[in-house]
């Protein structure tokens, strides 16, 4: 009996194997989707902003002014223009053509001549976008912090410093914002990709008619699912893979895990990935229908609550909850450890787990939801 079972299963595996090989949209979703997704998230989103255009009004022309204008025009974080009249900019923050203006008002170099007064400058930023404005005002301090301290070691000033602070950021020495964020969309890519892969095949199977024919033969609801999950996560390990090799290769990024916790959690993952879209093909009998909610499913909620872009640390206790529940908020960390970190099996096991745990759920209510009846 066993061996019959495993001959049957042996012959729905290389029978799902031809099909995926006959339908090119199988092969797309798994290599062509991915990659222009990879395409985009890499070189389409960063949190880095360099070039941030701002207009200084020099109230003052001294030469200390022409000095500090200077370290600004210097810096790579900043597109420069300048003018005497601080209207002139008013008007293009209000539309956007600049980011920021900084005022160095009239009395900047008699306060720089003075023991007891402190010289002052005016950051203005448009606070409709707070993030730019953020950036806007944290990168003008820095550049006017460097420009003191440069120039009280100019004129040798004696600065008494309490605390000397030496930064130093361990895992993103460069903080580049690509270093995670490209990780991390591995998570989304895998999520939408797996999720449409097994999502349509049965809705396919039922649109054409080969449902029924497959119900009328002995094979267990188990051996269908088994026949249906395996090719499609062979596929999808492939795509992993794929997905892995282009991010190293095209974007430079740093890998310091090993093969094989890689190759744990992409395993894992995409069990639960997997799992999702068959549930959801089981409900859909149509392709259409499945695909929306495949992406409704799969998408929204592992772009939102992932911790891919928004701090999941920062949301309400009960979405904090709720994003336990998303498998993609367990592989985007590891997958950002793997990458940056290594081999860690405290940060890595524990979502492993996680992630086992919710599609084995999945694959229970499946076959649960999967009768071999026709109605």
């Amino acid at each position: 009996m066993k061996a019959v079972v495993i001959k049957r299963l042996k012959g729905l595996i290389i029978k799902e194997t031809f099909q995926i090989f006959r339908d090119p949209s199988s092969l797309m979703i798994a290599f062509l989707l991915p990659t222009m997704l990879l395409f985009l998230y890499g070189f389409g989103l960063s949190l880095d902003i360099q070039k941030l255009k701002i207009g200084i009004v020099m109230e003052d022309t001294g030469v200390e002014v022409q000095s500090l204008v200077k370290s600004y025009t210097n810096s790579k974080y900043f597109d420069v223009k300048t003018s005497t009249d601080r209207h002139v900019f008013k008007k293009q923050l209000t539309s956007g053509e600049i980011n920021g203006i900084i005022v160095i008002p009239q009395d900047f170099s008699k306060s720089l001549k003075k023991e007891n007064d402190t010289p002052k400058i005016q950051i203005i930023t448009d606070g409709s976008d707070p993030n730019t404005a953020n950036f806007v005002q944290n990168y003008a301090t820095g550049a006017w912090s460097n420009w003191q301290s440069q120039k009280a070691v100019t004129d040798k000033q004696k600065t008494q410093q309490l605390i000397s602070s030496r930064p130093r950021f361990w895992f993103n020495p460069e903080l580049e914002s690509r270093r995670f964020l490209v990780p991390g969309s591995l998570g989304i890519i895998l999520s939408i990709s797996g999720t449409l892969l097994t999502s349509l095949v049965i809705a396919r199977e039922w649109e054409r008619g080969t449902m029924e024919a497959l119900m009328s033969t002995p094979v267990s609801i188990f051996e269908i699912l088994a026949g249906k999950i395996v090719p499609y996560f062979i596929l999808g390990m492939i795509s992993a893979y794929v997905l892995v090799f282009v991010s190293i290769l095209l974007f430079d990024l740093p890998f310091k895990a090993s093969f094989l916790m890689l190759s744990l959690t992409c395993c894992v993952f995409l069990f639960s990935a997997l799992g999702l879209g068959l549930f959801i093909s089981s409900i859909a009998k149509n392709q259409f229908v499945a695909a929306q909610i495949s992406l409704f499913v799969g998408l929204l909620p592992a772009f939102l609550l992932s911790g891919f872009l928004f701090e999941i640390a920062s949301m309400p206790k009960p979405m904090q909850i709720i994003t336990m529940l998303i498998p993609a908020r367990h592989f985007v960390s590891n997958m950002q450890t793997l990458f940056l970190t290594g081999d860690v099996p405290a940060l890595l096991f524990p979502n492993i787990f996680k992630m086992f745990l919710i599609g084995l759920f999945l694959f229970l209510i499946t076959a649960k939801k999967t009768v071999k009846r026709l109605d």
